[in-house]
C-alpha cells in the first residue's frame, strides 16, 4: 500500500537549494495544485503570489527570522486567504486558514510530484510578520498572507517518511 502514497511520503520539508530557476511550466502545475485543493463552501478564498526577483526573495528572508533558505532558493509562492471571501454566508464564520493550509498543502504535494523541493515557512498568525509581508509585497486590504513556500530544485536529499503513530489513532472514541 506504501507505494500508492509514495509521492505523498516523498514530500519533505528541503531548506537548500541548486542554483537553477523552477520553469514556468512547473510553477503553473504546482498552482493547479495548490488550486485543486478543498475548500469550506467552495469559497476558494485564496491568491498566490509567485517571488522569483532576489532582491525581493533576499528581502523575505530578513524579514521572516525562519527563511535563511529564501536568500539560495529560486521561487516562493505566497499563500493569501481573503478573510471575507471565506465567509459563510450561514453561519458567519471564515474559514480562511483552514482553505489556505490546504492550498499550501497542496502546493507542497505539487513540488515533490515535480521532484522540486520546497517548505512552508509560517506567517500567519504572527501579526507583525503578516504587517512585514503585506507591505513588501502591496499586499491590500483585506487580503492576509497565510504563509510562504520556499521551492526549488533540492541541494539535499531526504528519504521518504511517514511519521505515523499508532498511539495517536484512536477508534470509535478517544482512548486515553
Amino acid at each position: 500500500m506504501e507505494e500508492q502514497i509514495r509521492w505523498i511520503l516523498k514530500r519533505r520539508s528541503i531548506r537548500r537549494f541548486q542554483d537553477r530557476p523552477v520553469e514556468e511550466e512547473k510553477i503553473k502545475a504546482i498552482l493547479q495544485a495548490a488550486m485543486a485543493a478543498p475548500s469550506a463552501a467552495n469559497r476558494q478564498p485564496w491568491h498566490f503570489i509567485t517571488v522569483t526577483d532576489r532582491d525581493k526573495l533576499d528581502q523575505m528572508a530578513d524579514i521572516h527570522p525562519y527563511a535563511r533558505m529564501l536568500k539560495e532558493a529560486p521561487l516562493c509562492f505566497v499563500v493569501c486567504g481573503d478573510p471575507e471571501e471565506a465567509r459563510s454566508k450561514n453561519s458567519g464564520l471564515s474559514y480562511w486558514v483552514q482553505d489556505c493550509s490546504a492550498a499550501m498543502q497542496n502546493l507542497l504535494l505539487g513540488v515533490s510530484s515535480l521532484d522540486l523541493g520546497g517548505v512552508w515557512l509560517g506567517v500567519h498568525p504572527n501579526e507583525e510578520r503578516e504587517k512585514l509581508i503585506k507591505d513588501l509585497l502591496k499586499i491590500p486590504h483585506p487580503i492576509r498572507p497565510l504563509g510562504l513556500a520556499a521551492v526549488g530544485y533540492p541541494q539535499e536529499e531526504k528519504v521518504p517518511n511517514t511519521y505515523y503513530r499508532e498511539e495517536r489513532v484512536h477508534r470509535e472514541f478517544f482512548e486515553g
